[in-house]
């Protein structure tokens, strides 16, 4: 069965990227926490940042008529409740850096046609550059967005008998907390680069399980990986390298693991014809455009991959929508 798309639902579909412009503009101007601190008129806010009060008021109106603002009738402006508690980024639910991240990729998409053509030279972008202050922000705000589905997730993986649980690039601990709040037997160890250490620490402390978390520095594309676990975390990495990456990587993993350990890979799992899920097939054209070969795959190619790691007994345990898809495979 097939939709039946009418002339107004192409066209929707066709501006859906103005309304996006317009909160990716107000995120960059900050305008969110600027008016949570202080509601204000276009014209005084327009002399505060500073800014074009035409232009300034025009998309003042727009982000009220959204419903992210709230005009006043003597014209001042606040955002609405439930917008300001995740764009004012002094609120600890903030993802205002995860819109953030999403304006770069607005610039980097800029450039489909000509990366689908090859009609014009195209380079991936590099890395962005974050201040420490940054990191910490985009950290957090991966905390907040990925808090509810850690807990599936550990419900879905079936902890069984495991102990030892090593969280590949596991940033600020978010599932590793989850692991070891479900397991109270089960020690881990993080992995992840050291400007990410301490704000994994510190969230580790504030859960109370520091003292049953190794926190291990390191890049998993040039470092080895610490051995000795039964349990192993590749949670949202997979999507962003090429086939031959993740070979690497799995065979890494493999030697981090104890006989019969098993590895759990969290990522979009496409089905066979690549495009459902959605969110996975579209998740893959900014793979496209932001990694040197990195996309979605299906079961099949997860599976191929960690057999020649040195993986048996691979089975899907979990297809989802919202990347959080699991394969699972055991060490021999």
């Amino acid at each position: 069965m097939t939709n039946a798309h009418t002339a107004q639902d192409i066209l929707k579909l066709a501006r859906g990227f103005m309304e996006s412009r317009l909160l990716l503009t107000a995120a960059e101007l900050n305008l969110f926490t600027l008016l949570t601190e202080a509601p204000a008129t276009a014209a005084t806010l327009a002399a505060r940042l500073p800014a074009d009060l035409r232009g300034l008021t025009i998309l003042l109106d727009a982000l009220a008529a959204m419903g992210l603002l709230v005009k006043a009738p003597d014209g001042a402006y606040r955002p609405a409740p439930d917008a300001a508690v995740y764009l004012d980024d002094k609120s600890q639910h903030s993802v205002l850096p995860m819109v953030l991240h999403a304006n770069s990729l607005w610039k980097s998409w800029s450039g489909l046609t000509s990366k689908v053509t090859g009609s014009e030279p195209f380079a991936i972008p590099p890395a962005e550059i974050r201040s420490a202050d940054e990191v910490r922000a985009f950290v957090g705000a991966m905390h907040v967005v990925g808090l509810s589905m850690a807990q599936q997730i550990v419900r879905a993986v079936e902890i069984g008998n495991a102990r030892n649980l090593i969280d590949v690039g596991g940033a600020s601990g978010t599932y590793t907390i989850a692991f070891l709040s479900t397991a109270p037997f089960m020690r881990a160890t993080l992995f992840d680069r050291p400007e990410v250490i301490p704000l994994a620490r510190e969230r580790l402390a504030a859960a109370g399980l520091a003292r049953r978390v190794r926190l291990v520095e390191g890049d998993f594309y040039t470092d080895e990986l610490p051995g000795g676990h039964d349990l192993a975390l590749v949670s949202a990495i997979i999507h962003q390298n090429s086939p031959a990456e993740n070979i690497a990587l799995f065979r890494k993993v493999r030697s981090a693991l104890v006989s019969e350990g098993r590895i759990i890979i969290r990522d979009h799992v496409m089905a066979p014809d690549r495009v459902t899920p959605k969110d996975g097939a579209l998740f893959a054209v900014n793979m496209l455009m932001n990694t040197q070969g990195g996309s979605t795959y299906t079961f099949d190619e997860i599976r191929s991959w960690l057999e020649e790691a040195g993986f048996v007994k691979t089975r899907l345990t979990q297809t989802g929508d919202r990347m959080d898809g699991l394969v699972e495979a055991l060490a021999p």
